[in-house]
């Protein structure tokens, strides 16, 4: 479990995150969703130790990061897995050497044995026979696949992700939701997933932190989020197309 409390943050006098509370449980699938510029990403760089908060504490498992050396934070870093917008994969690596890297970087396992598990990793995200091929040779719903063959290699404790639906086809997108759902049930991993996407929300939403100008304005389930009457959060999750059918559905 990730538990913050009061998190303040702020760039050149400007409060980004004000005040900021919640708990990420483990085995969950936990989404924080909100508008372009609501504070997300920084969030998001406060979790992984990129950004310092003012106030406030973060705590991973009875340990609070605020105000730990980088040195100090290393340990924690390689439980970590880190889902990018883009992907993030090495152009110049097939899959097999992207998903090697953190093993090669953190690990003191015998090449054959790192082999093994980088195997299993695609296994387990559906990818087979694809070691070979390059970034440039695949396609968009597969960089993100390798991605998250490359963040659970580790066996990590916790994993974050950063829009991992970005520029995916709605198909595709489901696809990558049912597998984060189903790695984070598998392996017990407290799962945060930064999201626009209200098909997410609605897939995959077992607890959400809703962002408006940098303050938690709710809290809740997927199905919770029907029946709220948080004006803000209405007016953020009716703008979806999703939403204007369910609305026209109910109505």
């Amino acid at each position: 479990m990730i538990e913050i409390k009061n998190i303040v943050k702020s760039f050149t006098g400007k409060t980004v995150l004000n005040n900021v509370s919640f708990e990420f449980e483990k085995g969950k699938t936990n989404l924080v969703i909100g508008q372009s510029g609501s504070g997300k990403t920084v969030l998001l760089k406060c979790l992984l130790g990129l950004h310092e908060p003012e106030k406030g504490s973060i705590v991973f498992d009875g340990t609070n990061i605020v105000g730990k050396s980088t040195k100090n934070l290393k340990n924690l870093r390689k439980q970590i897995g880190m889902v990018f917008q883009g992907g993030a994969l090495f152009d110049s690596m097939n899959v097999e050497e992207n998903v090697l890297f953190p093993l090669q970087m953190f690990s003191d396992l015998a090449n054959s044995d790192m082999l093994d598990r980088v195997n299993f990793c695609l296994k387990r995200v559906n990818l087979e026979n694809v070691n070979h091929l390059y970034p440039s040779e695949i396609s968009g719903g597969m960089k993100k696949r390798v991605a998250i063959a490359r963040a659970i290699v580790l066996n990590p404790k916790y994993l974050f992700c950063d829009e991992p639906n970005s520029g995916l086809d709605p198909y595709t997108a489901i696809l990558i939701d049912n597998l984060l759902q189903e790695i984070t049930h598998e392996y017990q991993m407290t799962t945060v997933i930064n999201t626009h996407d209200m098909n997410s929300v609605m897939e995959i939403g077992q607890k959400i932190l809703f962002i408006k100008d940098g303050k938690n304005v709710w809290q809740g389930t997927k199905t919770d989020i029907i029946t709220s009457d948080s004006k803000a959060l209405q007016d953020f999750v009716f703008s979806s197309e999703l939403f204007k059918t369910i609305k026209r559905i109910k109505s």
